[in-house]
């Protein structure tokens, strides 16, 4: 195996599979280099609750990965989520003294945001820069050149228990690899599926996963709200397994190939053939009572969502609407559902923006393994912009000085 240069490994633990995705940057952009993926069940609502099988599915995962890719992983971006994560609204104001404003002064203004009071059992994630305000002048995306007396910065700034956070990083460590940083899932899977004219426009992306949905708010091209729900697709097997008398794996089996979160989109007279429990004989049930039984389910997690975006007070500026995405959103009738109960039009996400993704591997399940890669590459280009511009700055500076000398 060798080592890939500028290789980005994106991983996405999940309660049911766990996703990796190598990345490789090139001039051209990133290409995707190899993907590796195994079963999960030692996470439950992005809490670890079994060290040894979140180790031993993320081992299987990267083997995986690494065979694909032809390469040793070592370090990964790590995607995060669970209900101890937190977002909330700050504003970080310094003085600029009447001068023109530079990059160190927004840099200053962003890091004067994250001075609130936080528990000491959490951390910050991430502090995401919305808009500036330049002596009252509101709604500046860039103020670097502008000249006034005080710049404000508005952030939405994410934390999450410090505890949760040392556990999943811990598991990833006795797995071999070093953690990179981390990103919170919605983000990294709104930077695979999103695009920066619906984020302009106003959307809501809902990652529905097994044990959790995860949604963002994006308006003016700005995060604005983000949420962790604690029900997802797991919940909608186990109906099926108590309403089918089967078991989980039969559940899930029967979910993916033949479930319909539409009741009314499955033909009355089709019957599927599903396994009985205690080594009876399979059975034949009308496909139609699936979908009777997720109905119901899918329902509840778009009201939660319902309510959760009434609250975080964007509701009448979703004017792209809505995308779903996460494993679960691949079921037959959750737009058409969705678009029914939000009266927002609605689209299934994909990941998008890499290369070399063939086109099985595009599935909505992998938008947070995506999106971690997509975001690993943007830190890199703006370091390496960063790098640039103070290289261009030194040297523009000496220039000047030899100009002064001769």
């Amino acid at each position: 195996m060798r080592k890939r240069s500028k290789a980005i490994v994106g991983l996405d633990i999940g309660s049911t599979r766990t996703y990796v995705v190598v990345g490789e940057l090139l001039e051209e952009g990133i290409t995707i280099a190899g993907i590796g993926t195994a079963p999960s069940n030692g996470i439950k609502k992005g809490i670890v609750v079994n060290l040894e099988s979140t180790v031993e599915s993320i081992k299987k995962a990267v083997e995986q990965a690494e065979l694909a890719a032809d390469c040793n992983i070592r370090s990964v971006i790590l995607g995060v989520s669970g209900t101890h994560i937190k977002g909330q609204n700050s504003l970080g104001i310094i003085p600029v003294k009447g001068r023109e404003i530079e990059e160190e002064d927004r840099d200053k203004a962003v890091e004067a945001a994250k001075a609130i009071a936080i528990p000491p059992d959490r951390e910050i994630i991430h502090t995401v820069p919305q808009s500036y305000v330049v002596d009252g002048q509101d709604g500046i995306r860039n103020p670097i050149g502008m000249i006034g007396v005080r710049l404000e910065a508005k952030v939405h700034i994410i934390t999450g228990s410090i505890a949760s956070l040392q556990n999943i990083a811990n598991a990833v460590m006795k797995a071999g690899l070093d953690l990179s940083t981390f990103i919170l899932k919605p983000l990294a899977a709104s930077e695979a599926v999103l695009t920066e004219e619906e984020k302009e426009l106003g959307i809501a992306m809902i990652d529905i996963g097994g044990g959790s949905t995860n949604m963002a708010i994006f308006t003016e091209g700005c995060l604005r709200h983000i949420a962790i729900l604690p029900i997802g697709g797991n919940f909608i097997t186990s109906d099926l397994a108590q309403g089918l008398r089967t078991t989980l794996g039969e559940a899930e089996r029967v979910k993916l190939e033949y479930g319909c979160a539409r009741a009314s989109m499955i033909p009355v007279d089709e019957n599927i053939e599903i396994a009985s429990m205690g080594g009876k004989e399979p059975r034949l049930v009308p496909r139609h009572l699936l979908g009777k039984i997720i109905e119901p389910r899918v329902e509840e997690i778009f009201r939660m969502v319902q309510r959760e975006i009434m609250r975080s007070g964007f509701a009448a500026d979703l004017k792209a609407g809505i995308v779903l995405t996460g494993g679960s959103s691949i079921m037959e009738g959750m737009p058409e559902l969705a678009e029914d109960m939000f009266t927002l039009p609605v689209r299934r996400g994909s990941p998008s923006g890499l290369e070399g993704l063939v086109e099985e591997r595009l599935a909505p399940a992998y938008a947070t393994a995506v999106g971690t890669v997509l975001y690993g590459g943007r830190q890199l280009f703006r370091e390496g912009v960063r790098s640039r511009s103070f290289i261009g700055e030194k040297l523009n500076r000496l220039t000047q000085f030899l100009s002064d000398l001769f």
